[in-house]
């Protein structure tokens, strides 16, 4: 998997660095095919003129498998905003193979009725 990390507007620390590599590394176990795969690591401030404190931005792209998810946080700590993306980013994924997996079980049992003559319906057109 290739990982890039970008700094907007902050200069980036080896500290920052490692704790986003060692965050996404998580994500690696729900990734098939690690040779193709990309994930794009944006972190930085927002702006310079909020009034009271300073806002963190932390954006995630994963490439993985001709599928795309993106996730954003702004918080006032960096290090949260590094958290909640991944875990934007850990959801969506999750949710995505579920998804696939629903599918895949619902037109197995559809051609499986077929199969036994219980249901005229075709799976593949979804027509009686």
């Amino acid at each position: 998997m290739k990982i890039n990390i970008q700094g907007v507007g902050i200069e980036l620390a080896e500290a920052i660095k490692d704790y986003a590599n060692k965050k996404v590394s998580v994500l690696e176990k729900f990734i098939t095919n690690e040779e193709d795969s990309l994930l794009d690591i944006e972190i930085g401030k927002t702006t310079n003129h909020h009034k009271q404190g300073e806002v963190f931005k932390a954006e995630i792209k994963i490439i993985f498998a001709g599928k795309k998810f993106y996730a954003v946080s702004l918080k006032e700590d960096l290090y949260r905003a590094i958290d909640d993306a991944k875990e934007q980013l850990e959801y969506q994924i999750v949710q995505s193979k579920k998804r696939e997996e629903t599918l895949f079980r619902r037109g197995a049992r559809s051609i499986k009725k077929m199969m036994k003559g219980l249901s005229k319906r075709n799976p593949f057109t979804s027509k009686y």
